[in-house]
């Protein structure tokens, strides 16, 4: 039998669980990916359960296919498998598409001519400065639009983001919760996070969006991801009560930080699991190294 450690958290005897690891390839994966995949990984294989990998490049500018190979060679080489096909969102924008439709035959969507810039502006010279969980809280500038206005700025080229109508919707489901495995019961407030857009001319789906369809479509049971994605899951359980998707459980767990505090990203690029396999590191150091000492992998073969 593998020996873990007790950070897993795992309920025994579930053997229904399904967890997934969902990085963008963006760049290379670094220590904090790793550590973020042997959670979810091992929360699933305790369990009993399955472990899917998703590749989230819906962002047509950022991603590239070189970084989506060097993801799964190094989750290969750091001794992960996964259950079935590694799903690429790119792959599934009609999906998102008909979310989508089905939230604007609810009335529940606007188009949104404001730049960036003039969001920012607005804010800037508001009395406050809410932010929400991908930047400043839109002020609702295109809310108010009459219909006709919206119809003829969209006839004549403008460019817009669909947003979503957050008061509206917060009538439509009433109260919403959800069950953290670390946090406890977590009362829901997207209302406080504003209209977020959900789609753009050149990005035909969102983040919050495509996580809540994919999560469904693959079954997920668990959502095991970093802490800083805690106030996403305001968003997400929205989504979720509006399209009649089913309500996964959520591990937000701590983020792996280096010596000074300072949590691990792209831009560190000798930290990346590329660079440390180069310099001669194993597989078992680069586990240790994610806070995940100690630890026998036993990869099963993969159902595809």
């Amino acid at each position: 039998m593998a020996r873990y450690l007790s950070l897993a958290m795992v309920t025994p005897g579930m053997s229904d669980t399904v967890t997934r690891f969902a990085p963008s390839p963006t760049g290379h994966l670094h220590l904090g990916h790793a550590h973020s995949a042997l959670v979810g990984w091992r929360a699933a294989r305790e369990a009993g359960g399955r472990f899917l990998l998703r590749v989230e490049d819906i962002d047509r500018t950022r991603c590239r296919p070189e970084f989506t190979a060097a993801i799964l060679a190094d989750l290969a080489w750091l001794g992960l498998d996964w259950d079935g096909e590694v799903r690429l969102q790119s792959q599934h924008f009609a999906e998102y598409r008909a979310a989508l439709d089905r939230l604007a035959q609810q009335g529940l969507l606007y188009p949104c001519f404001c730049s960036r810039a003039a969001i920012k502006a607005e804010v800037m010279h508001a009395d406050q400065a809410p932010h929400r969980v991908d930047g400043p809280r839109y002020p609702g500038t295109c809310r108010a639009l009459a219909p006709a206005e919206r119809e003829r700025r969209v006839a004549v080229g403008e460019r817009f983001a669909l947003r979503l109508d957050a008061a509206r919707t917060v009538a439509l489901t009433g109260p919403l919760w959800w069950q953290d495995e670390i946090t406890g019961r977590v009362a829901a407030d997207p209302a406080s996070h504003g209209d977020v857009v959900l789609a753009r001319k050149d990005m035909p789906t969102s983040y919050h969006l495509a996580v809540a369809v994919d999560d469904a479509a693959q079954g997920v049971t668990l959502v095991t991801r970093g802490e800083d994605l805690f106030a996403a899951t305001h968003v997400h359980r929205l989504l979720q009560a509006l399209l009649g998707l089913p309500v996964p459980r959520w591990r937000h767990h701590p983020l792996l930080t280096d010596a000074s505090g300072r949590r691990y990203a792209k831009r560190d690029r000798a930290l990346s699991l590329r660079a440390l396999r180069a310099a001669g590191h194993t597989p078992q150091a680069v586990r240790a190294m994610a806070g995940h000492a100690g630890e026998s992998l036993e990869p099963r073969t993969q159902h595809r």
